[in-house]
């Protein structure tokens, strides 16, 4: 039976054309003032430091998209610490955008990718290390955005300088650094915030009109209310920090305590040392191994070698604990055998035969504390180059739903091979480096002697019950 097809009307005819037309998106009608001079300002490399809740990642679509009508044929890039960042924090918008304004722009979830009708596209990617910046040399950019940029390590300098800033020449190309300041006041970004050649731009969540029409509340009620909730004055540094963005040195938001005056150190002491190593399973994320030296004879432990390596197999894995278990013979390695990790951990002791035990990871925040009162009394030392010092003047506490945890704006592969290696340690049995003094054969004998009438008093005063 042929289905009867439901009857054009000038109603549903209207519909469809208005459904078909691109509507008119404008900046100026989209962006509040502070955001919309930030995006107009013409200089070639600009900062934005902002504040949580300022809006700046609806400035980073809005800009990307109208780059992306404005100039055709041309490619604009998206970059945070990782691809699956990427998705989180941006993609949402750029979809509500295009939708919104129908502005006909094609969607590619793999690659995270819009293409628009005048052939311009706009990529998301991640660049979470050195490795994985080379991917972008040789590309054709219009514009660049860096979001979350406080986080980026020490590699931020060559990504710009060597890699995007060439990727710009074709078409006299824009570089931004967008982020909320870092609770260390160092690093490229807050270099790039004080130093010359970048325009330099901040505002923050009370700036943004939207927070009123979406909460019904001023934004200065809410930030009165937060700091009320935490206990906290407006001089509190991480509120000065994330909630008005002024950079200020903030180490109380720091996960880890590490002191450059306490914690480093360049050769290991001469004494005999015992090795344990710290291992854990990832593959996007890298397998981190850490390999902790420590005494009975000395009350400091000593990180003396790290390996991060990313996207290798199994067997890749094993040939390197294979390897560092010949150069230093551990006495054990720990490993995270969490979920994929058990399978991993049992192939790699069945097939491989290393003495692999399982991480500890119950109690993790007190253990934490333990390890940063071993920093503060300069029992834990790195080397000066080392990865895990440069990751923990990132990594930081978040406070989210009255909880305390490790915040996940940057992830630290290293930490916690460090922390599961270090919980095995037995270096705290003694308090101090001693020499044992060899007692002479006087010195022994009267030592027994005195031992003999030690016990004969504590049995003369027993109580006459005791001896039943």
């Amino acid at each position: 039976m042929t289905k009867k097809l439901k009857p054009l009307t000038d109603k549903s005819i209207l519909k469809e054309l208005l459904k078909r037309k691109t509507s008119s998106f404008k900046l100026e009608e989209f962006c509040f003032s502070k955001q919309l001079a930030f995006i107009q300002d013409p200089a070639k490399f600009k900062t934005a430091t902002c504040s949580r809740r300022s809006g700046k990642t609806v400035g980073c679509a809005a800009d990307l998209i109208h780059t992306a009508k404005t100039y055709p044929d041309t490619v604009s890039l998206y970059i945070t610490l990782s691809r699956n960042n990427g998705k989180k924090i941006i993609w949402r918008e750029l979809l509500k955008i295009n939708k919104k304004f129908n502005l006909q722009a094609i969607p590619n979830e793999t690659e995270l990718s819009l293409t628009f009708p005048n052939s311009s596209m706009i990529y998301l990617s991640g660049a979470k290390d050195k490795t994985e910046i080379e991917k972008f040399r040789g590309l054709a950019l219009k514009k660049v955005y860096i979001d979350e940029a406080q986080s980026f390590k020490a590699y931020l300098k060559e990504l710009i300088d060597d890699i995007l800033a060439p990727a710009l020449y074709d078409y006299d190309g824009t570089l931004v650094l967008i982020g909320t300041p870092g609770p260390i006041c160092a690093g490229t970004f807050y270099e790039a915030n004080h130093g010359e050649g970048w325009a330099k731009h901040h505002w923050t969540i009370l700036d943004n009109p939207h927070i009123k029409k979406k909460s019904g509340k001023e934004p200065e009620e809410i930030l009165r209310q937060e700091r009320e909730r935490r206990g906290i004055s407006e001089t509190d540094p991480t509120y000065l920090r994330e909630s008005l963005g002024q950079w200020v040195n903030d180490t109380n938001a720091l996960v880890y305590k590490f002191d450059s005056t306490k914690n480093l150190y360049e050769e290991l002491p001469e004494v005999d040392w015992t090795f344990i190593f710290g291992v854990d399973i990832g593959f996007e994320d890298a397998d981190p191994i850490a390999v902790i030296a420590y005494s009975h004879t000395h009350d400091t432990a000593f990180l003396v070698e790290e390996l991060v390596t990313t996207k290798q197999d199994i067997s890749a894995l094993a040939k390197q604990l294979q390897d560092l278990d010949v150069k230093y013979k551990p006495v054990k390695m720990i490993i995270d055998s969490g979920a994929l990790g058990k399978k991993i951990a049992e192939e790699l002791r069945n097939r491989f035969q290393l003495n692999l035990f399982a991480a500890e990871k119950t109690r993790k925040l007190e253990y934490i504390e333990l390890f940063n009162d071993a920093l503060r009394t300069s029992k834990f030392k790195v080397k000066s180059d080392s990865i895990i010092r440069e990751d923990w003047l990132k990594l930081q506490w978040d406070y989210k739903n009255n909880k305390k945890t490790v915040s996940d704006t940057f992830h630290s592969d290293i930490s916690d091979s460090v922390l599961y290696a270090w919980r095995e340690c037995r270096n705290y049995f003694q308090d101090e480096v001693k020499q044992i003094k060899r007692l002479t054969p006087t010195e022994e004998q009267e030592l027994y002697e005195d031992q003999l009438d030690e016990e004969f008093l504590r049995n003369k005063n027993k109580a006459w019950w005791e001896t039943f």
